[in-house]
């Protein structure tokens, strides 16, 4: 496993990369499957955004210097469901799509007021019991119907209503 220790920029150090390079992240969307492989629901985390308001979202984090994505996806989901999350991650894992978070909200739809982030997004399957933790207050499991409803599609801020039609359409669920 990787040893974070040296992989992480002191904030100020963290801020000025912000604004001289785009960021590396994943973005994890948790699905429950039925025994066909058919997701049946997804998980939405409650987070408090930097401006005060909350928001539902998927599982994000940085990518860490040297660290590969595979671990950075474990890493996050451990980090915000739990340790008995037990998600199903494949050794050479592959994102559905790539999507790039800007500080103008105009330029892709993804807003990250922060920063100019590259996110590779995951589907990844859990089999255990997962618990918000971290920096999640909440944790709901939603069917795809649910998440496409005007009340979620509602709460999720920043692009992830639309991160979460496009992984329900790369399931073969957005008709």
């Amino acid at each position: 496993m990787l040893d974070a220790r040296g992989s992480w920029l002191a904030e100020d150090e963290l801020e000025s990369a912000r604004e001289r390079l785009p960021i590396v992240y994943i973005d994890a969307v948790p699905v429950r499957t039925d025994a066909r492989g058919q997701v049946s629901e997804i998980g939405l985390l409650l987070r408090a955004m930097p401006d005060g308001t909350l928001s539902r979202a998927v599982v994000t984090g940085r990518v860490l210097y040297g660290e590969r994505v595979r671990d950075a996806l474990l890493r996050h989901l451990e980090k915000d469901l739990g340790t008995m999350a037990l998600p199903r991650v494949s050794p050479s894992p592959q994102p559905f799509t790539v999507v790039e978070y800007f500080p103008d909200p105009d330029v892709t739809g993804f807003h990250d007021p922060r920063q100019h982030a590259v996110s590779l997004a995951f589907i990844v399957p859990m089999d255990g019991d997962c618990t918000p933790s971290q920096d999640a207050l909440d944790l709901v499991w939603v069917t795809p119907e649910e998440a496409l409803s005007a009340q979620f599609q509602e709460e999720m801020t920043g692009g992830q209503g639309r991160l979460v039609r496009m992984a329900l359409a790369h399931c073969g669920l957005l008709h």
